[in-house]
């Protein structure tokens, strides 16, 4: 696999009319692992899905290329074609629809297997993993443990092999074991075959086994500070609050407007003797 870059400039998201992402700015080469720290609602999720190309987010700024190639704008079937890749920390249920039937028609739409050469790698990457192979004949995710969705997830990623992984808090759900076995095989998939990995999460554990070669921290939408290795133990020692009284940040996580509760008391929170007209 030749040498890419996956390049994030100045990147700007809007979600339900609040702005969570302010200007991400991140590259990631071949064979590099990333790792991309942050507390929840610091737009760690919004980034990957952002890009994916999820349809209800409005980018309003920015660019992300895949050596110099433009994918904003591209569906997601076109950025997946592309060379990246996404594994969900909620991963979809497709009942009906195995995961080889599903891998099969990527490689085949890529001109690099058929039905029966689909099944085989799956298969053989499932053993590697500990999926059983009782789960291969369901749909994907339908009825999965979060483990074994994290698991399938990884044989997906092994078997189609992209230039680039963004992977969405994968060690959420996982055990011990789960998790060195779902690292251990990107790591190799790294060393081996060149797969650029951006890794997003919020605790380090995911990162002793999966040792980064930058750790990046993001704070309300931004990227406040990179490093190397290193940088999660400080911030496993500091805290994000630390971190961000250390480059002078103010905000720590960007919030999204919820929706009314329809089913909510209306005068909760309100003063009842309150002059409507006032």
């Amino acid at each position: 696999m030749s040498a890419s870059v996956l390049r994030i400039d100045g990147l700007r998201v809007k979600v339900a009319g609040t702005e969570i992402l302010r200007g991400v700015d991140l590259e990631v080469r071949s064979g590099e692992v990333h790792a991309l720290m942050g507390p929840n609602g610091s737009g760690k999720s919004t980034l990957s899905h952002a890009l994916m190309g999820r349809g209800d987010y409005e980018v309003t700024g920015g660019s992300v290329t895949i050596d110099g190639e433009e994918l904003l704008g591209l569906p997601t079937w076109e950025r997946a074609r592309r060379g990246l890749f996404l594994a969900m920390q909620y991963p979809v249920e497709v009942p009906g629809v195995p995961i080889d039937a599903l891998v099969g028609a990527a490689l085949r739409a890529a001109g690099r297997a058929d039905g029966e050469a689909a099944r085989e790698l799956v298969a053989a990457e499932a053993r590697a993993l500990g999926l059983r192979e009782e789960l291969l004949r369901r749909g994907v995710n339908d009825e999965y443990s979060g483990g074994e969705q994290k698991r399938a997830e990884t044989v997906q990623l092994a078997v189609l092999r992209p230039r680039f992984a963004v992977l969405d808090e994968i060690d959420s759900g996982l055990d011990v074991d789960a998790l060195r076995d779902v690292a251990r095989r990107i790591a190799r998939l790294a060393a081996e075959q060149g797969l650029g990995v951006l890794a997003i999460t919020h605790y380090a554990r995911l990162l002793s086994e999966l040792r980064p070669d930058r750790v990046h921290v993001l704070l309300a939408g931004r990227v406040v500070l990179s490093g190397g290795p290193e940088l999660a133990d400080r911030l496993e020692e500091r805290g994000y609050e630390g971190i961000a009284a250390e480059v002078g940040v103010d905000e720590l996580t960007v919030g999204v407007p919820r929706p009314p509760e329809p089913f909510a008391d209306p005068t909760a929170g309100s003063d009842p003797f309150a002059d409507p007209f006032a």
